[in-house]
Formats: C-alpha cells, structure tokens, sequence
C-alpha cells in the first residue's frame, strides 16, 4: 500500500448465537468463512471473483486478522462446520 494512503478496509463485529463474528468492513463477510475456503484451495483471485465487493485490501485484513486471531478463527470454522 503506499505511504499516506488510508488502509479502505477493517475488522468489525457482528452478533452471532454463540457471540460474535469478526467480519470485514461493515458487512456480513466473515473472517471465518474466508479462512475457510481458502483452507479448502481458493485462491485469493477466486475469492474476490466470488464475493461481490471484496478487496484485496479486505482480504490482506482478513488474513492479518487470522495470523493474530487464530484460537478464535479456528474455532469459529468448528463450530459452523458443526451446523
């Protein structure tokens, strides 16, 4: 990203049954969730052709996130897994 320009994207919350839910932006796209796909072999290219809206930005977040969130990431995707 270059120097001086306002990073577009950031982690929220959302309520959720069992808590909350780190979402990027101000929307519904859960951390989670993207983590999960790519575990599953998505490429982030393929991610964003998915998810209409996202950024690479979004996605650059939601990967920072999980490296310092990975307790919470991971038992988010067991508990939906689970569903």
């Amino acid at each position: 990203m270059a120097t001086g320009t306002a990073r577009r994207s950031w982690i929220t919350w959302r309520p959720h049954p069992d808590g909350y839910e780190a979402c990027v932006r101000d929307t519904n796209i859960n951390v989670w969730g993207l983590v999960a796909w790519r575990r599953q072999g998505l490429a982030d290219a393929a991610i964003l052709e998915t998810v209409q809206g996202l950024t690479p930005e979004d996605l650059e977040t939601a990967w920072d996130y999980y490296a310092a969130h990975p307790e919470e990431i991971d038992a988010a995707i067991r508990r939906n897994e689970e569903d």
